[in-house]
């Protein structure tokens, strides 16, 4: 048993206040009555006793151990992210040599999803996808006013900056001529309004010079994008503005280009997805892909929340790392 010295040093060393010591004292003595003579010694045991209690060997240990340091999570990196989209080519006709030269020079020193799949059919629904994770159960090319629960929606609330760069688009989302399609600009479905990051492609060379988005989406017209004209029209196009974005500060320093089909010309579901990235190197996966694993990819390289299927969906890592 501790002495009474011994006691009241032990609870001056917990730094308990007086009224604590009485009562835990007293209990620990079984008779109130020691109360007033516990306060006494309370107030009188001199500092040096308690000093030398410290020296002598502990009759009480307490074991504490430390938290251990926790190293805080890294971030996403601050890459900037590019998606470009064409139109109605399987991945035979979209990847030949013979009518897809640029296309192919960039496969062979590029990333290349040999297994990546469209969703749907036709283009809108396929489009939904790769900006929600949803198809929201459309089954046609008509104007939908959806939930504004699109990629832009989350972007504008992470505070990513984004934009999407319509060629042809002249009067606006809703009303612009052809070639200009507004079944190929996802983004004027959510919320059922056109948001002012939807611009013309005409100021993407701008912005690539002054302060590129973090993220980038650029939907060709629908010629360029091979709907309506050959391959080598697309193909042609590839050469210039791609050219353009691996020119760009912000693909040098990290960035990321993806290069997909929204659909097949009805042959299956099979079509080719690119990753180019400013390492370069060829690489290839025969991963099952489709436009749902490239939207959570974008996702994770932005560091935001995933949306829809994307959330059960494989990210393209191994096209993105190398």
């Amino acid at each position: 048993m501790l002495g009474m010295i011994g006691v009241i040093c032990y609870l001056r060393e917990r730094r308990l206040r007086p009224a604590a010591w009485l009562s835990l004292a007293a209990e620990w003595a079984g008779n109130g009555r020691l109360r007033a003579a516990l306060l006494l010694l309370a107030a009188m045991a001199p500092v040096a006793a308690c000093q030398a209690q410290s020296t002598a060997a502990p009759t009480i240990t307490q074991a504490v151990e430390s938290p251990p340091l926790l190293s805080p999570t890294p971030g996403p990196p601050e890459a900037h992210v590019f998606v470009i989209v064409m139109e109605n080519k399987s991945f035979e006709a979209a990847t030949a040599p013979g009518q897809a030269p640029v296309t192919s020079a960039l496969i062979a020193q590029h990333g290349l999803a040999t297994n990546y799949h469209a969703v749907a059919h036709p283009s809108l629904p396929n489009y939904l996808a790769l900006t929600s994770g949803d198809t929201w159960g459309i089954t046609d090319d008509g104007y939908h006013a959806l939930p504004a629960e699109g990629l832009g929606d989350v972007l504008t609330r992470s505070g990513v900056s984004w934009r999407a760069y319509m060629e042809g688009m002249s009067r606006g989302c809703t009303d612009s001529p052809y070639p200009y399609a507004l079944k190929h600009n996802p983004f004027a479905y959510y919320g059922g309004r056109c948001p002012p990051n939807v611009v013309p492609l005409t100021t993407l060379d701008a912005d690539l010079v002054q302060d590129p988005p973090r993220f980038a989406w650029i939907t060709p017209d629908l010629c360029h994008d091979t709907h309506d004209c050959p391959v080598s029209s697309g193909d042609a196009w590839l050469k210039d503005y791609v050219g353009r974005i691996m020119a760009s500060p912000a693909f040098q320093s990290g960035g990321v280009l993806f290069i997909t089909w929204d659909e097949t010309d009805g042959s299956g579901d099979r079509v080719p997805a690119l990753v180019l990235t400013a390492t370069g190197g060829r690489r290839s996966s025969a991963t099952r892909y489709d436009h749902y694993s490239m939207l959570a990819t974008v996702e994770d390289l932005l560091g935001v929340p995933r949306l829809g299927a994307s959330r059960a969906a494989v990210a393209m890592t191994d096209l993105v790392s190398g």
